[in-house]
């Protein structure tokens, strides 16, 4: 034979010998899932938060509309000015209000002078009453003595009908001086009414005097400033809103005000803490509680309530929690957008996994892969099974995939709380036990019993193509 066969013989069977190997290799890998694991672990403190992000918001601030008819003819803050209580902030046009204050106060020098008068005048009623009272009293003390010198004929009857006449007048005249006192009474309390009633007037245009120079409520920053010198403003009438001036805030106690998922709302309660971060200061977190938690749900595309819409939708819903800041920096401005963590739980020392080892898998799935198993099902039902609902297709149990072996036994379990990217196992797992927790392809294919290979070496980096 020569040598050439030689050689084209060996290669051949070298060749028929690599077919056959790769052949077993192939059939030997057929079906098993390429998988990593890792132990499960006690973790020192898993916090389970809630992240929603809002606005900076004052607790305190006042919306200044006009109070009245006018120009303004000055503005003597800046927004972003630092104010205190009782600062002036704006002058309205004042000429007719100034005018008004002055005609009252002359018709109340008027009412004055005419109280003084009528009360003048009334004494003086008072005392010609008084003097025809002690007429009176003198005429009628002749009168009963003429009576008696009358009867014993002691005076001629002409005498005594002189008293009698006289008598008479003086009853008349005392009673024309009581009507008169009345009278001037009458007189003194109309011009004193006069005169509250203009003091009174005199009280409203003084406030509509006042009310063109205005002035701040609170202590605070002017947060927003958006009219003109010379711009014409209006007040509100009945449903109509007055013109708007500007916006005030009290800095001094300033809160987050989020807005929640409603899937997340259940787990958030008073005075939870929060670390609330704002975009316009990077790298600082500030501490803060939960102060308040709204009630109703708010549609999240148009921001009105559900109870202002006539028509039910699925549309996603949020619900207000407001978080106040223990210690917030002097430099915040109202509307900076923010960010809050809420922690709604906080467990230590428990068993937890990365939550994307959780699978969920079907009873059918189970039940098939306990049937199909050679030495008896591995699948573990650690924790109590579901109750079924005559579906088996739709029964699905929460699990994870246990290394059993060469195999990936699923385990049933039951959870707790959530961390950010670890989730409490509160039955079903105990610390040590090897878990397939990668990658998310397998993991979502995976089926209960599959044969597995472990690899749990670094991801290889993909080079960028310049």
């Amino acid at each position: 034979m020569k040598t050439w066969q030689k050689i084209g013989i060996g290669v051949g069977a070298a060749a028929l010998l690599g077919a056959v190997v790769w052949f077993s290799i192939n059939q030997a890998n057929k079906g098993v899932v390429t998988v990593q694991t890792a132990k499960v672990v006690k973790a020192d403190n898993l916090i389970s938060q809630v992240t929603a992000s809002g606005e900076v918001k004052p607790t305190t601030y006042t919306n200044i509309t006009a109070q009245g008819f006018g120009r303004i003819t000055d503005i003597l803050v800046r927004e972003g000015d630092h104010i205190k209580k009782g600062d002036r902030l704006l002058l309205q046009e004042n000429v007719q209000a100034n005018a008004d204050v002055q005609a009252q106060a002359a018709a109340i020098n008027s009412n004055e002078s005419g109280v003084q008068a009528a009360s003048a005048s009334y004494k003086a009623a008072q005392a010609d009453l008084i003097q025809q009272e002690a007429n009176l009293e003198k005429a009628k003390l002749d009168y009963d003595r003429g009576q008696g010198l009358y009867k014993d004929g002691l005076i001629p009857k002409q005498d005594f009908d002189q008293r009698k006449t006289a008598y008479d007048a003086a009853v008349a005249a005392a009673d024309s001086s009581r009507a008169r006192v009345q009278a001037q009474k009458a007189q003194l309390d109309q011009v004193r009414s006069q005169l509250d009633q203009s003091k009174a007037v005199l009280v409203r245009t003084k406030d509509v005097l006042q009310k063109t120079t205005y002035v701040s409520p609170i202590n605070g920053i002017v947060s927003y400033l958006p009219v003109r010198v010379g711009e014409y403003v209006v007040p509100g009438i009945q449903n109509a809103n007055g013109s708007f001036l500007m916006t005030l805030s009290d800095m001094s106690t300033v809160t987050s005000e989020v807005k929640v998922d409603e899937t997340d709302i259940v787990n958030v309660r008073i005075n939870q803490d929060a670390d609330v971060t704002i975009d316009a200061i990077p790298g600082k977190v500030f501490k803060g509680k939960v102060t308040e938690i709204g009630s109703q749900a708010v549609l999240r595309s148009s921001g009105l309530a559900t109870t202002q819409t006539t028509t039910s939708n699925q549309e996603a819903k949020d619900f207000k929690v407001v978080v106040t800041l223990d210690n917030p920096p002097e430099n915040l401005r109202p509307g900076l957008s923010t960010t809050a963590k809420i922690k709604t739980a906080e467990k230590k020392n428990v068993v937890a996994i990365p939550i994307q080892a959780l699978a969920v898998r079907s009873r059918k799935d189970l039940d098939e892969a306990a049937k199909n198993s050679k030495k008896g099902s591995s699948v573990t039902l650690a924790a109590p099974a579901p109750v079924s609902t005559g579906d088996p297709k739709k029964d699905e149990i929460q699990g994870v995939f246990v290394v059993n072996g060469k195999k990936a036994s699923f385990r049933s379990v039951e959870t707790g709380i959530s961390g950010v990217t670890d989730i409490e196992i509160s039955k079903g797992l105990q610390p040590g036990d090897e878990i397939v927790v990668g990658s998310y392809k397998a993991l979502r294919t995976l089926k209960p019993d599959a044969s597995i290979k472990v690899d749990n070496s670094a991801p290889k980096k993909i080079d960028e193509k310049e």
